[in-house]
């Protein structure tokens, strides 16, 4: 993946091959801090059960499927906006003329959205499993499989702004993923979560600037136009 990164603008690929990426992506990103969730629902739904495992693997999996088809929503609007803005063919969005302001006004966004009430709502919801299942309880399949989807929208709507980093600053760039993953770990799962969010906001803010002000010496950031000099030099 290291070398599919061709920075802000990255090619996305056809539909099905994305959506394989994608889900590998969030599968890396996403469940180490949703482990703390399907704890708590394993731990909750053990005591229904006696007759095994068995049905309580089923349940488990229902619920982390409705998770992901949260996420997998997400993942296709955006490659529905990248599909679109590829047609249109807009040339001030290119690297060399309004590239680096988008990008950076992307980060700026995402910097803005964590001081947002909306994101301290979700993010809340997030760190507390136990008030979220006790209002959401059910016992069969399909209740599962809402409680799955209800709590992934919710999740969308408490990372929806750092995942859109990615696609400014290159959908394959694996040290930004490393760098969000962390984030949005360290934010749902530490006992001081809560006030990393300015902290994080900051992060974001200043990387957003550098690259509006100084996008050749932004930590991190594959330039595409490089990027483009290379491929047709080969």
């Amino acid at each position: 993946m290291a070398d599919m990164d061709q920075g802000p603008g990255t090619p996305l690929h056809d539909f099905k091959t994305y959506l394989i990426g994608w889900i590998i992506m969030l599968t890396a990103m996403m469940l180490p801090s949703e482990m703390q969730y399907i704890k708590v629902h394993n731990r909750l739904r053990e005591k229904e059960f006696t007759d095994g495992n068995k049905k309580l693997f089923f349940y488990t999996i229902i619920f982390i499927i409705g998770y992901g088809i949260a996420w997998i929503l997400y993942g296709s609007l955006a490659f529905l906006l990248d599909s679109l803005l590829r047609i249109s063919n807009l040339e001030f969005i290119a690297w060399d003329k309004a590239g680096p302001t988008i990008s950076g006004i992307v980060l700026l966004t995402a910097a803005a959205y964590q001081v947002s009430p909306l994101k301290y709502a979700c993010l809340t919801h997030c760190r507390n499993p136990l008030g979220f299942f006790a209002r959401h309880w059910h016992v069969n399949y399909p209740g599962v499989l809402y409680t799955g989807v209800l709590h992934g929208l919710i999740c969308v709507m408490c990372c929806w702004a750092l995942m859109a980093v990615m696609f400014a600053i290159g959908a394959m760039n694996l040290i930004w993923m490393g760098i969000l993953t962390l984030m949005m770990f360290s934010e749902k799962i530490f006992p001081f979560g809560h006030k990393l969010i300015i902290p994080i906001a900051v992060f974001l803010g200043v990387v957003g600037i550098w690259i509006i002000v100084s996008p050749d010496t932004a930590p991190y950031l594959t330039n595409p136009l490089n990027h483009q000099h290379t491929i047709h030099h080969h």
